[in-house]
């Protein structure tokens, strides 16, 4: 016989429903989580993605698979994600470039920054550090400066690709100083490198790693960083602050997003085991040997954190007149 369901059914059946999704956070994760890395394995950002993403496991329970998602400057891997169920089982290796430089570079881009995503943590800073050749001679920033300014034009400054992080702090470095020198984009930063050594250009602004076995082998000389503070890395290479430009800050970033939407207690579960990997001596000592300081924030910090990126890196992009679409 067919029965009219009761008010009282109806009502605790209504009540439940917001439950659900509270009572699926609480048991996140059940299966294997994806952390797209919008650039190529073995670099400095899939390391850095493969040494959190394991200790995070452990205090999780699951996997994290890294999906190596690289081209178009971090947008492909960015879209991915933010097309994405808001889950939690699909996160996004954010950088300066996907959430700092991209939506002012591009002119069309396929998703939107904020809007798009989720904030769960960020992982780390990777200061740029200005070398040069050893064709050129001086031996700090002030002297640099001297030396592009008799030369003009002629100095070139490579970069890994134009609207790069490093390409930009050459920008910065241009307004700031107010110089004039040629700048010549590359395919990546290591071919930038090999023209740096052999002297075709005179000076980049790059990531540590990549550079930092030259350094030490005397084959190029680092004059400063370009965080607010001395990288670890390289303890006795002073900022571009205390060379005699202050405020200059053009400071590379890694950290997790997941889609919009994304429950609040999956990313509070995600934050707190990302925070703790973070925290393990283990996990601070791989960064470090990578030229990344292992600094986490909460949602709402990162999400300012982002803001604030977006502003800073719309303007040195203006500046270099740099586009994409």
């Amino acid at each position: 016989m067919f029965r009219t369901p009761s008010l009282a059914r109806i009502a605790l059946a209504a009540c439940l429903l917001p439950a659900l999704p509270a009572a699926q956070a609480q048991s996140f994760p059940v299966r294997p989580i994806t952390l797209v890395v919008p650039h190529s394995a073995g670099g400095t950002s899939d390391i850095l993605a493969r040494t959190v993403a394991a200790e995070a496991a452990k205090t999780l329970g699951q996997t994290i698979v890294i999906d190596n998602k690289g081209g178009a400057n971090g947008t492909i891997a960015a879209k991915q994600v933010a097309t994405s169920a808001p889950d939690g089982y699909t996160l996004l290796l954010a950088t300066a470039s996907t959430h700092g430089i991209n939506p002012s570079l591009y002119s069309r881009i396929s998703y939107d920054a904020q809007k798009d995503f989720t904030p769960v943590t960020l992982l780390a800073t990777v200061p740029n550090v200005l070398v040069i050749g050893k064709q050129v001679q001086a031996a700090s920033v002030q002297e640099l400066i001297a030396y592009i300014r008799s030369q003009g034009d002629r100095t070139n400054m490579g970069s890994a690709g134009a609207g790069t992080p490093g390409h930009l702090a050459g920008e910065m470095f241009k307004s700031a100083a107010k110089l004039q020198f040629t700048h010549v984009p590359y395919k990546g930063g290591s071919p930038a490198i090999t023209d740096l050594i052999g002297g075709q250009i005179d000076f980049m602004f790059t990531t540590i790693p990549g550079v930092l076995p030259h350094v030490k082998a005397g084959t190029l000389r680092a004059l400063a960083v370009t965080s607010p503070q001395r990288s670890p890395a390289m303890p006795d290479t002073p900022t571009m602050a205390e060379s005699g430009l202050p405020g200059f800050q053009a400071v590379s970033w890694h950290g997790i997003v997941a889609p919009a939407g994304t429950p609040d207690a999956v990313v509070a579960r995600l934050n707190e085991a990302l925070s703790g990997a973070l925290a393990a001596p283990a996990v601070k000592q791989r960064l470090m040997e990578e030229g990344a300081q292992a600094s986490s924030l909460n949602t709402a910090a990162f999400g300012d954190f982002i803001q604030a990126e977006i502003a800073a890196w719309a303007k040195a992009v203006k500046d270099s007149g740099a586009t994409a679409n």
